[in-house]
């Protein structure tokens, strides 16, 4: 990512790196060991971090191509992605749920890690993210932007 979207690139594998990180720390906090189906979750939840990543920055790419400010591109990309995010993450959370609910151990654990993953990877990507961009774009009054 750092190499297509240059500083928001950055800022995307910050909020991944930190998402990994509160992955870990919220299954240590819970004493949940790490399995093969567990490292299957992260991988999926890691995807998905991408994956929202990609959405704001193409969403910020449409705003700039309007002729937005750059200011307020960022401001709606932000904005304009948070639905498509939000649904996506809900909606593999009630999975997740289902399959904790009729699921029996490996499958268990596959849905805890999901689940967390899936609620550290919304927080990353749509905090984590717009304040790292906020902080390196937020202040600076640019005419032009590159994502």
């Amino acid at each position: 990512m750092l190499f297509y979207y240059r500083w928001f690139g950055f800022a995307a594998n910050l909020a991944l790196i930190s998402n990994l990180i509160l992955i870990t720390g919220f299954m240590s906090l819970i004493g949940a060991t790490l399995t093969l189906p567990g490292i299957a979750g992260i991988v999926l939840t890691v995807g998905m971090a991408v994956d929202a990543n990609v959405l704001i920055f193409s969403r910020i790419r449409e705003e700039l191509g309007t002729g937005t400010s750059p200011q307020e591109a960022i401001k709606e990309g932000f904005s304009k992605a948070f639905t498509t995010i939000f649904d996506a993450n809900i909606t593999t959370l009630i999975a997740a749920i289902v399959l904790y609910a009729i699921g029996t151990g490996p499958v268990k654990g596959f849905a805890i890690t999901l689940s967390i993953g899936i609620l550290t990877s919304m927080f990353t990507a749509i905090l984590g993210t717009r304040a790292v961009v906020n902080l390196m774009y937020g202040q600076r009054n640019l005419k032009e932007l590159k994502v």
